[in-house]
C-alpha cells in the first residue's frame, strides 16, 4: 500500500509534505490543484483544503483504485497540450497517466519537456527534452544512478527524445525515485548522485519505527524495496525476512549478508533528524541507526548488484527480528536456508572500520584468514583503516555456530541504545563501498575458502 505522498508524487503532483498526510500546495499550479481535488472528490475521499494546505483524512487507497480515477478515456490525447517549456508547468490531466510523474520531475529539475508518451502498454514510453542550457548527460547520469541499466536517447534538431523500455508500474517507480533528487546534485556526477540517494534512503528508513517484537512496518518497507532485485523472498514463521539472488553463471561462492530490523526501543514520533557536518542524531530519543544503517547498506548492495553485477555466485539476505533482545530471530532461522553458505557479512558494528572476527576474543567467528582477506580488499580499494578486531555478541555469532565464516562490519553509529546515539553517514557509505569491492573479489574469495576447508580437513585428520 502506497502512502498519500507516494500516490501524489508517482502521478505527477508537486506537493511539499509537511507532516504525514498534510501537504503544502503553494508550489503547484492552480489547474493541477483543481484536478487533484476533483479526483479526490470522485474517489469519495475525506480531506480538507484551506490556505493552500491539503489534509488527507481518508486512509490511502490502493494504487489501482487511484489509477482508475485518474486514467480516464482519451487522457493525453489532443486538447490544449501546448505550453511554454520553462515558463509554464505541464497540466497533469493532459499528460499520459503513467509518464506524468516523470515529466513533472524532469521539469522540476530544469529539464524542460515538450512531448511525452507512456507507450499505452504497447510501445516504449518516451519523453522529449528541449535542447537548452542543461547538459543531457547530467540527465543520463541521474537515470543510471536511479537504476536504469542503459539510457537510450536520440537527438532531434530542437530536442532529445529519451526512451523508457519499462512496464507501466516501473514508470511510476522511476518518478518516485526522481522525486528525491536535488537539482544541485546533477553537476557532480554519477558517484555523487548515488551517494546522496543512499543518504536519502537511510533517512527514510530511520523514520520508520520497529522496536523488538514490532517489526512489521519496517519489514514490509524493506520487503517492497528488496523484491525487484532478488529471485526469491519470503517472511519465515518467526518474522525474519529471507531472500536470495543468483548472479551471472552462479559459479562462485554463496555469501550471506545480514542486518537486523529491530531497534532497541520505539523511535519517537515526529522527532527530527539533526544533521551537521556528516553527523546525524535524533532531536529526541534514539536515532535508530542500530541497525537501520545496516539495513540501508544491504538494500543498496542488492540494488547495485542488480544494475551492474560484479559478482558471480549467490547472495542470501537475512533481515532478522528481535536481535536486540537476545538474537531471537537469527536463532530461529531454519537451517535449510543456511545450507551451502560459504561466508557471511553482518553489518551491525558500532564505530568505523572494524572487522569483528570474534566475540571478546574467545568465541571466534571465522578463520583469521577470512578477516585478513577483507582487510586486504579494503587496502586495495584505497579504503584505509579497516582492521580486524574483537567485538561483542551479534547475529554474527549465530551464523558462525552454523560453521559459516562470518564477520561483523562497522556501519558508523556510536552510543547506540541511548539518546546520545549518532551516525557518521560517510563512514556508513564507506561500508557500502567495502562490501562492493569484497563481492568483486568473488573468485579470489572462493579459492581462499576452499583452501581453508582443505586446511581444516587436514587438521582434523
Amino acid at each position: 500500500m502506497k502512502n498519500w505522498n507516494q500516490l501524489f508524487v508517482r502521478h505527477g503532483w508537486l506537493l511539499n509534505k509537511k507532516e504525514e498526510n498534510i501537504f503544502d500546495c503553494r508550489y503547484e499550479t492552480e489547474i493541477n490543484q483543481q484536478f487533484l481535488l476533483q479526483s479526490l472528490e470522485q474517489a469519495h475521499l475525506s480531506y480538507e483544503y484551506y490556505e493552500k494546505t491539503l489534509v488527507m483524512h481518508s486512509q490511502p487507497i490502493e494504487e489501482e483504485d487511484w489509477i482508475s480515477i485518474l486514467d480516464f478515456q482519451y487522457r493525453g490525447h489532443g486538447g490544449d497540450l501546448w505550453f511554454r517549456p520553462g515558463q509554464e508547468e505541464p497540466k497533469v490531466r493532459e499528460l499520459d497517466t503513467y509518464i506524468c510523474g516523470i515529466v513533472r520531475q524532469f521539469n522540476r529539475l530544469g529539464f524542460y519537456t515538450n512531448g511525452s508518451c507512456d507507450g499505452h502498454g504497447r510501445n516504449s514510453a518516451s519523453v522529449s527534452i528541449v535542447k537548452k542550457e542543461k547538459d543531457i548527460e547530467q540527465l543520463v547520469q541521474m537515470l543510471l544512478a536511479l537504476g536504469m541499466k542503459r539510457v537510450h536517447y536520440r537527438e532531434n534538431p530542437q530536442s532529445y527524445v529519451i526512451s523508457f523500455p519499462l512496464k507501466s508500474t516501473e514508470l511510476l517507480d522511476l518518478a518516485e525515485k526522481i522525486s528525491v533528487v536535488q537539482e544541485e546534485w546533477l553537476e557532480k556526477g554519477l558517484d555523487y548522485i548515488k551517494e546522496q540517494l543512499f543518504y536519502s534512503q537511510l533517512e527514510e528508513l530511520l523514520s520508520i519505527s520497529g522496536e523488538s517484537g514490532n517489526e512489521g512496518r519496517i519489514r514490509d518497507v524493506v520487503q517492497e524495496k528488496l523484491t525487484p532485485y532478488v529471485d526469491f523472498i519470503t517472511v519465515d514463521r518467526h518474522g525474519n525476512l529471507l531472500a536470495e539472488k543468483t548472479y551471472k553463471s552462479g559459479h562462485g561462492p554463496t555469501i550471506l549478508l545480514s542486518a537486523h530490523l529491530d531497534t532497541v526501543e520505539e523511535v519517537v514520533e515526529n522527532r527530527s533528524i539533526v544533521k551537521e557536518n556528516g553527523i546525524w542524531w535524533s532531536s529526541e530519543g534514539i536515532l535508530g541507526a542500530d541497525d537501520r544503517a545496516g539495513v540501508t547498506v544491504l538494500l543498496n548492495i542488492a540494488e547495485t548488484l542488480y544494475q551492474s553485477p560484479t559478482f558471480s555466485g549467490k547472495i542470501k539476505f537475512i533481515f532478522t527480528v528481535e536481535e536486540e533482545i537476545g538474537l531471537v530471530g537469527a536463532r530461529n532461522v531454519d537451517d535449510y536456508f543456511l545450507w551451502g553458505t560459504d561466508a557471511a557479512i553482518v553489518v551491525d558494528r558500532r564505530g568505523t572500520q572494524d572487522i569483528v572476527t570474534s566475540c571478546g576474543g574467545y568465541i571466534p567467528f571465522c578463520d583469521e584468514a577470512y578477516g585478513e582477506f577483507i582487510e586486504e580488499v579494503a587496502k586495495e580499494a584505497g579504503l584505509s583503516g579497516w582492521k580486524c578486531t574483537q567485538g561483542g555478541s551479534s547475529d554474527t555469532k549465530i551464523w558462525a555456530e552454523h560453521g559459516i565464516q562470518s564477520v561483523n562490519l562497522s556501519v558508523g553509529y556510536n552510543y547506540e541504545h541511548t539518546d546520545a546515539e549518532y551516525l557518521d553517514i560517510q563512514a556508513c557509505y564507506c561500508t557500502v563501498q567495502l562490501i562492493q569491492m569484497f563481492l568483486g573479489k568473488g573468485q579470489e574469495l572462493r579459492r581462499l575458502l576452499n583452501g581453508m576447508r582443505r586446511k581444516k580437513m587436514f587438521h582434523v585428520n
